[in-house]
């Protein structure tokens, strides 16, 4: 898909957070270029003015570290999530650096940190993330089967890439954990093998049941997993497999 890129001056950086255990959060991008098609933040369009479709544009906010500094003086102390409505390193990342200047910001006043992403990209900043006092760092990894991760993120790293990321990240000493939201359709001995010695804590989301949604199962021959006894079924291998490791959000 090809993707449009503009450059913008926001007007605030450091948003309040209606996530569990997350007093702020912060956005450098406004889009996101995985296209994921489970994707909740495609509210965002009616905010960014743009009719494109989800995936196709990201609007880089060049000013998100100078706000985040004025900001962070006088904000009461609290966790920030990077990010909430983007993935902060998404392949423009690599050029704009906006996450890396924010994360920057945050070592200097030394707010606890979580960082959210799908992509070996954060391993770049590994630097700044192992200096920060309190940062756990999640890697989003929603089934182990790569077919079925090109139906639901089409433009997103691969598995093994992701799951190389997370082993880097906790073979150095920060703390890991895997996000599986939504669940999608897996192996849930393979994937516990794959994650298992590089993350302490595993989060599951249940899948958002959109329409659209719906019909890629359709179409791509895994309705079954429509089927809400199979999902539980999943979750509860799932459960024993990860044990005390495991935390069910939704």
């Amino acid at each position: 898909m090809e993707i449009t890129i503009a450059e913008i001056h926001a007007k605030t950086i450091l948003s309040k957070s209606g996530i569990p255990g997350m007093q702020y959060c912060i956005n450098p991008y406004v889009g996101c270029a995985h296209a994921c098609t489970y994707c909740y933040a495609t509210f965002m369009k009616r905010f960014a003015g743009h009719p494109d479709p989800w995936g196709s544009f990201v609007d880089v906010k060049l000013n998100a570290h100078e706000l985040l500094r004025k900001r962070l003086k006088r904000a009461e102390r609290g966790t920030v999530m990077v990010s909430s409505v983007t993935d902060p390193y998404q392949p423009v990342e690599a050029v704009y650096k906006m996450t890396r200047k924010c994360l920057e910001v945050l070592k200097l006043f030394q707010f606890p940190v979580n960082i959210l992403t799908k992509s070996p990209l954060v391993l770049r900043d590994i630097d700044i993330i192992s200096g920060l006092e309190n940062v756990r760092t999640g890697l989003t990894i929603t089934t182990d089967n790569d077919n079925i991760r090109k139906i639901f993120e089409p433009e997103a790293p691969a598995i093994s890439s992701r799951i190389n990321a997370l082993k880097t990240l906790h073979e150095s000493g920060i703390s890991t954990y895997v996000f599986v939201g939504p669940l999608l359709p897996m192996d849930p001995a393979a994937f516990a093998k794959r994650i298992m010695p590089y993350t302490d804590t595993v989060l599951i989301d249940r899948m958002n049941y959109i329409n659209k949604t719906a019909l890629l199962y359709k179409k791509h021959g895994i309705e079954k997993w429509l089927d809400k006894d199979f999902t539980a079924r999943v979750i509860s291998k799932l459960k024993h497999l990860f044990s005390e490791k495991l935390e069910i959000i939704c």
